[in-house]
């Protein structure tokens, strides 16, 4: 009985060792590592909070509390996209708070990741989050179906590198922004015309000449690229 008291003894100090090391930060699917690193409690609490952010699904009903709490501690302004023309940066706008938290969310979600530059017209708007992979509609339909209200009175006009949201393509009076989808805009100086209708929400600050030459690829049928644009990569920087 000493013998095993003192190997079980034993064994709980070495787990206490083991768990003073650096803790992971809310691991997707705590591995045995993991596990052996911090205490039980902890790992149910990660396990639940990644379940309810599994299940969670924004809809019409829910949407602008969900961002209305999102936004209110939300530090980071900067997404960084990456297609194979190269890379460029989106400074968003703060006052424009539910579209900044919609971007910076879809963001962190991932979904922007291989959706497409799927619309490019000539000295106007090169059109992005959208693609004819099942994977996006997937990816739609986990996130939820819902729109954003226009916020155009914020002064922002649509100069050249201004960044904004698409209206729906459904029954849409009030020109309800379709949240998966974004444009930017490549005329000089500016497609001024567009102003009051569509909510800008960003501007591109570094990269412009990437975006330069989105547009100008040879395009297709409904302004389709000929060859398709990817997103490879689309991250918040902190």
């Amino acid at each position: 009985m000493r013998l095993k008291t003192f190997y079980y003894f034993f064994i709980i100090l070495t787990v206490q060792f083991i768990g003073c090391k650096d803790t992971p930060q809310k691991p997707e699917t705590p591995s045995k590592k993991e596990i052996k690193d911090v205490d039980s409690s902890e790992v149910v609490t990660q396990e639940t909070e990644k379940a309810d952010e599994d299940t969670f699904e924004l809809t019409e009903e829910n949407a602008i509390d969900f961002f209305f709490d999102y936004q209110k501690d939300l530090k980071a302004n900067k997404v960084k996209m990456t297609t194979k023309f190269g890379s460029f940066i989106i400074q968003l706008y703060d006052d424009v708070p539910y579209h900044k938290a919609n971007f910076i969310y879809l963001t962190r979600k991932g979904y922007f990741d291989y959706t497409q530059f799927h619309r490019v017209v000539k000295d106007f708007i090169i059109q992005g989050g959208s693609s004819d992979d099942q994977k996006t509609a997937d990816k739609r339909w986990d996130i939820g179906r819902y729109l954003l209200p226009p916020d155009t009175k914020k002064g922002y006009s649509h100069h050249r590198g201004t960044v904004s949201m698409p209206s729906s393509e459904m029954d849409n009076p009030h020109k309800l922004a379709s949240p998966y989808e974004f444009f930017i805009v490549v005329t000089d100086p500016g497609s001024y015309h567009l102003d009051g209708d569509f909510t800008p929400f960003g501007k591109v600050i570094e990269g412009m000449d990437v975006v330069d030459k989105i547009n100008a690829q040879p395009v297709g049928k409904g302004d389709w690229p000929q060859q398709n644009i990817y997103i490879t990569k689309a991250e918040v920087i902190e």
